[in-house]
């Protein structure tokens, strides 16, 4: 989980989920490989073509899903271009991203999204969970043996996964401590 402020790094991390969980095997079916990403600049202004590359290169160092703002006042290579990457779904990272690129300008028009990062092959399903959280599925959930969950923070991307007989309340709670907040929701649960 990281944002990275082109050339600072900062951590920020955010997210969505399903809203009734699904099972481990169907939601394995939904996620997306956490190993590539593609990269789409939205075109502004104030993007040259060398903006446009530095962007698709910067983009793709991160993790899904993920999103960077700009200030069209100060250009690409202010202090308040920020990468916000590795949230549960593109338009937590959205508002990331644009929440601390605006608290980071110095002045002038509002951030704006200059690129959005998703899995490679991307396409809306029911489940959409962050890179991480889907190798997390995979490596922590899936082998855990008896009752399990993973939940979620939609406005952090934080996760976590429990088991035994109270494996929803305590990936809750573990989540909830883990981001500060009282959004986590199991999104995965088996018996």
């Amino acid at each position: 989980m990281r944002a990275v402020c082109l050339g600072v790094a900062a951590v920020l991390v955010a997210g969505a989920g399903a809203a009734e969980p699904l099972d481990g095997k169907a939601a394995r079916a939904q996620l997306f490989d956490p190993s590539g990403v593609e990269v789409t600049v939205i075109a502004q202004d104030f993007l040259t073509a060398r903006d446009r590359t530095a962007l698709e290169f910067a983009g793709a160092q991160q993790n899904y899903y993920g999103a960077i703002a700009a200030a069209p006042g100060e250009g690409l290579l202010s202090e308040a271009t920020v990468a916000a990457a590795n949230y549960h779904d593109v338009d937590s990272a959205r508002a990331a991203a644009l929440k601390s690129c605006d608290s980071a300008r110095k002045g002038g028009p509002r951030c704006v999204i200059v690129a959005e990062i998703r899995p490679i092959g991307w396409a809306p399903r029911q489940l959409s969970l962050s890179a991480d959280a889907s190798e997390g599925l995979r490596k922590t959930y899936r082998p855990a043996r008896g009752a399990k969950a993973l939940a979620i923070s939609p406005a952090t991307g934080i996760w976590a996964v429990a088991t035994g007989p109270e494996a929803g309340r305590e990936a809750v709670a573990s989540c909830a401590r883990q981001s500060g907040r009282d959004d986590c929701r199991v999104v995965v649960a088996d018996r």
